[in-house]
């Protein structure tokens, strides 16, 4: 049942004043204009809060479909207008890439939906907000032009911040629930090229046999450059139409972090990231069997099977000693660095300072592991089910860049500039920003995994939509930020 459908069961006068409200908005010169219907309040300041941002130097020059948004958000009734854009270097920060979100293109879930005999009679807990108003949402990407590093968002050396704004998503209370938001990358076939002696792949590549193999999958849709699918046919993304457990996407995504976010008081979230080097890093692989997400996985008790708290290789690879791998509550670890762990402390004058247990690894080497996975059906152990062959191909990835044979790679080991693997830096483990075509929020609870929810599925979506490029980039920002680092 979609919401519109549990909206005219539940709530008739609030759905009949929201559509007579949007018709009038729709025949307004302001179509953005919104208010919620009664019992819920109005917007005492939305003339002057859809101005403000309207005009607002961060927001003047972008796309109007942006804007539209941005200003819609600011006409509601919110807590806090949209994110402002601060420069952080002497020229202003420049919009290449956006995405507008809402609770379309998935399953319909709990979170989204009422289900009768399921949570019809519960309160809401995600959607809903203000009579029921739309929620939406939108994530602009900004590039900074620090002196000295690219201007080119297609280089992982660029700085790029990620500006998320939400409306409406309620505010969670129990269990250290949060938002989350995350940009997907989904896998491409690569291109064939000749192996290393020994067989294996050059890297990001696939051999003529690996090719054979997928070509002859499904109809057929599996050659390089094409969306990998897992069966063959042609990509089937996330859709409304879908159905958990057995309609499901067939693509394989890659899911980094916007990081966490929670609610306003008045169902406004906002959230702000810092995309780089530093923080271009993929939750540990070896979680996805173990959320849930994959058919089959809960029916036979996976849920919570496996820890990755303390750093290491996975089932397949390298287990490390809580002591030393441990979140240490002393000042300073007993293998380096600061004994709190702080995936952050990247950097460091002194290498012994920088963070060297860290969960996360390179998006670039997720990608690895994930062609080791999924695509090379002939070169890397072919007949070997999933999930073994998960596990084994994210230890002999990992292994690969990991210098001292603990499982993990530190900041030092995945630093750009560090050789490994026979190449003289590690830029090919990063995947570029503008990579990630699609943008998903999650609604979260504790479990202690770094992976989202019943990843890979979309069981625990409340938003999503796709990216948007803006060529050329605009000026995207207003004022300076106190802190240009």
């Amino acid at each position: 049942m979609t919401r519109k459908t549990q909206i005219r069961i539940t709530e008739p006068k609030c759905l009949v004043r929201l559509l007579a409200g949007a018709f009038i908005g729709l025949l307004s010169t302001q179509a953005f204009a919104e208010q919620p219907p009664p019992p819920c309040h109005p917007n005492p300041n939305a003339a002057a809060d859809r101005a403000a941002v309207a005009n607002r130097g961060d927001v003047k020059n972008v796309p109007g479909p942006l804007k539209n948004t941005l200003v819609r958000m600011a006409d509601r009734p919110h807590s806090y207008l949209p994110l402002q854009i601060f420069a952080e270097a002497d020229k202003p920060s420049m919009l290449f890439q956006y995405f507008l979100l809402s609770t379309e293109g998935f399953e319909p879930n709990p979170f989204t939906a009422r289900f009768p005999g399921i949570n019809d009679k519960a309160m809401l807990t995600a959607t809903g907000a203000n009579c029921f108003l739309p929620t939406i949402g939108s994530a602009r990407l900004a590039l900074e032009p620090k002196p000295g590093l690219p201007t080119d968002p297609n280089n992982i050396r660029a700085f790029i911040d990620v500006f998320t704004d939400l409306s409406y998503l309620f505010v969670i209370n129990n269990e250290s629930g949060w938002y989350e938001g995350w940009m997907i990358h989904d896998m491409h076939v690569p291109n064939v090229a000749q192996p290393h002696q020994g067989g294996r792949p050059q890297f990001g590549t696939i051999t003529a046999a690996d090719a054979a193999a997928l070509k002859a999958m499904g109809t057929h849709n599996n050659v390089p450059g094409a969306i990998f699918t897992m069966d063959g046919n042609a990509p089937h993304f996330p859709s409304n139409n879908d159905h958990f457990p057995d309609r499901q996407t067939n693509v394989v995504p890659i899911q980094l972090s916007m990081g966490a976010m929670n609610c306003m008081q008045q169902s406004d979230c906002h959230g702000y990231w810092e995309f780089n080097y530093t923080t271009n890093w993929i939750h540990p692989l070896y979680e996805l069997p173990f959320t849930g997400g994959i058919p089959g996985t809960y029916e036979a008790g996976k849920i919570g099977a496996l820890s990755s708290l303390i750093p290491g290789s996975g089932p397949s690879g390298v287990k490390n000693n809580p002591i030393n791998y441990g979140d240490n509550p002393n000042n300073a670890a007993p293998l380096g660095a600061s004994g709190p762990r702080d995936p952050d402390k990247f950097d460091a004058d002194v290498d012994n300072q920088r963070e060297y247990r860290q969960r996360f690894i390179p998006s670039g080497l997720a990608h690895e592991i994930f062609l080791d996975t999924y695509m090379r059906l002939a070169s890397f152990e072919p007949g070997v089910p999933f999930p073994q062959r998960l596990f084994d191909a994210y230890a002999a990835e990992v292994k690969r860049v990991d210098t001292n044979g603990d499982g993990v790679i530190s900041a030092v080991e995945g630093d750009p500039d560090t050789a490994s693997d026979g190449f003289p830096d590690n830029t090919r483990l990063y995947l570029p920003a503008t990579s990630f075509r699609r943008f998903a929020v999650t609604r979260e609870i504790n479990d202690g995994f770094l992976a989202p929810r019943f990843a890979p599925s979309q069981r625990a979506w409340v938003q999503t939509g796709s990216a948007v490029d803006v060529r050329p980039p605009v000026a995207a920002s207003a004022g300076r930020d106190g802190d240009d680092r």
